[in-house]
This record gives structure tokens, sequence and C-alpha cells, in this order.
């Protein structure tokens, strides 16, 4: 019970620490669009504003996001 407790209060603390808490969640980025924002070669929709607006925390469902963005 602890550990969840804990879990919950850790998790709000990037939402408190307003722009830095922003910018931890570009962690959750999927391995593919990480790697090729660093190569230079990301999606046109890829782009800093959209990530902090909020990514998808399942991998496979940013696919279907950034797809979303393009039509």
């Amino acid at each position: 019970m602890k550990a969840l407790a804990r879990a919950f209060r850790y998790q709000k603390l990037p939402d408190e620490r307003g722009y830095r808490g922003t910018l931890l969640r570009l962690t959750l980025l999927a391995p593919e669009f990480f790697e090729a924002t660093l190569n230079g070669r990301q999606p046109e929709e890829v782009t800093l504003p959209r990530l902090l607006e909020g990514v998808p925390i399942v991998w496979g469902e940013q696919e279907v996001d950034f797809t979303k963005a393009r039509q």
C-alpha cells in the first residue's frame, strides 16, 4: 500500500513543477521517435509544441496520435 501511495504522489510531482515536469514527459517518447528526433528525421508533426501538449504513454498509441495530426 505504501508503494502505491508513493507512486501516485510521484506521478503528481511532474504536474506540479511546471515546465520542468512538462519536459520530463518527453522521456515517454517511443524509441523510434526519440531516435528520429536525435537524427533530425522526425515527422513534421513531431514538434516541441506538439509534444508539450502531451504524449500517449503507450508507444503504439503515439504513432496513431501523430498520424491523426497529419490529417
